[in-house]
């Protein structure tokens, strides 16, 4: 395959003159030639949006350093997903649409420089007429590779491929500050066939969130047949997150071998009525969990976002059952260490009409916080604040807790309140901070 440097394109190291023209150049000529890698040399070059081709690996040399452009006239304006519905956007610092056997390679970095478009945004989006850029995203593409690379402060979510196939992310380091606005690391959107491993994922919001569009999008795709593997994640909201948007539906998601530090919940799912869509056939194994606000919530009352205070989000009556009723349904955890929750250790709200259902807990050790800061363990209307609490399970249907032990918990380790055929074996509380008491129960049973 025949390489392109850049350089040979006219690009500038260090200059700081955008090299913006010369990478498209050599993007087309190796795109022309049937194929090619695109060489980003070692040294700083600066760049508004790239617009990738098929058949192009775009490679960063180690040392390499490509700097996005923080003046929106840099970005054309292009039709894509923002929060699950097809508008009008700036295109992400690196882009592509309807493209076949892409790559962005090498260890080099790529900077995005988004300290600039999270101030905007919170000035009520001063001077963005159209949503932030993302660092790298696609549009209805297959055959996506993006392997060994280091991705900073990009300008809202990180990697977000949208309707795409064949999507391998490997060996990325990517770092955005602990308070940056909505940029979340790994979102795929209505996509088949997704392999995340060995990343390190430190994020101001969800570090890997997978989507399915919400009630508003026309193209119901499902998201599914996702692995994710050895991963460490960092300071995000959710370590894993699945929903709010899952209108598509979200099913065949395995999660291993990954350790979730100081994020605000560990796997998160959450959705509300309206949304439709279903959530199923999920499993998530050997995972450690520390200082996480709570490791396991299932929320089908989640109210951000918009609609989000309509009295159908927050009413706790039943409702008839309808295609825009969402479903939590086949989820399965085991193998799980959490250590030094504050919160809860688990967050199961099913809707009144719609039961969480074929939920299992195996070989899983849960240990409270000393000195546990309360919060929430999802976000819902009417939801106190807590500390040191066990599992709350409301609105549920065949859960099984099996070999599940939690330590240094206030009240009970599991209560239930509306549960059908909720089944505890060989469970323990341990270290309790008030007389021992493992289950109440409340409702049905």
């Amino acid at each position: 395959m025949q390489g392109y440097s850049i350089t040979d394109f006219g690009a500038q190291r260090d200059s700081g003159i955008p090299a913006t023209s010369a990478i498209s150049k050599a993007i087309s000529a190796a795109n022309q030639a049937g194929g090619g890698t695109v060489y980003i040399p070692a040294g700083r070059f600066l760049s508004g949006a790239i617009l990738l081709k098929s058949n192009v690996e775009l490679h960063l040399s180690p040392g390499a350093v490509l700097s996005f452009s923080t003046d929106p006239a840099d970005y054309p304006v292009v039709a894509s997903r923002w929060e699950g519905v097809r508008q009008q956007v700036y295109a992400s610092c690196i882009y592509g649409s309807d493209l076949i056997n892409i790559s962005i390679t090498g260890s080099g970095t790529l900077e995005g420089n988004g300290a600039a478009w999270w101030d905007m945004f919170r000035d009520n989006r001063e001077g963005l007429k159209y949503p932030r850029p993302k660092l790298i995203s696609f549009d209805r593409s297959s055959r996506i590779t993006i392997k060994d690379i280091t991705l900073l402060n990009s300008p809202s979510w990180t990697i977000h491929p949208i309707e795409c196939s064949n999507i391998t992310v490997d060996n990325v380091s990517i770092i955005n500050p602990a308070d940056s606005p909505n940029t979340d690391g790994i979102n795929p959107e209505s996509c088949s066939g997704v392999r995340i491993s060995n990343c390190s994922i430190d994020v101001g919001d969800d570090c890997i969130a997978i989507k399915a569009g919400t009630e508003d999008t026309d193209e119901r795709i499902p998201c599914e047949n996702i692995t994710i593997t050895n991963c460490v994640m960092a300071h995000g909201h959710g370590a894993v997150v699945l929903g709010s948007e899952m209108s598509g539906d979200i099913r065949n998601v395995v999660i291993s071998n990954c350790i979730f530090k100081e994020t605000d919940r560990g796997i998160r799912m959450k959705s509300r009525r309206g949304r439709g869509g279903t959530i199923e056939d999920i499993r998530i194994t050997n995972i450690v969990m520390d200082q996480v606000l709570c490791p396991f919530t299932m929320n089908l009352y989640y109210f951000c976002g918009p609609r989000g205070k309509e009295k159908s989000v927050w009413d706790k009556n039943p409702y008839p059952v309808t295609a825009e009723t969402p479903c939590f349904r086949r989820i399965h955890f085991s193998n799980i260490t959490a250590r030094n929750v504050h919160a809860s250790a688990g967050f199961l709200y099913g809707l009144a009409e719609q039961y969480v259902s074929e939920v299992t807990f195996s070989n899983v050790d849960i240990s409270m916080a000393k000195d546990a800061v309360p919060g929430h363990p999802d976000m819902m209307t009417g939801m106190e604040s807590m500390n040191n609490r066990g599992f709350y399970l409301s609105n549920v249907r065949d859960v099984k807790f099996q070999q599940v032990t939690v330590e240094n918990h206030e009240g009970p380790a599991f209560y239930i309140e509306n549960g059908e055929e909720v089944e505890l074996i060989h469970c323990h509380s341990r270290n309790t901070r008030k007389p021992e008491q493992l289950v109440e129960r409340a409702g049905i049973d």
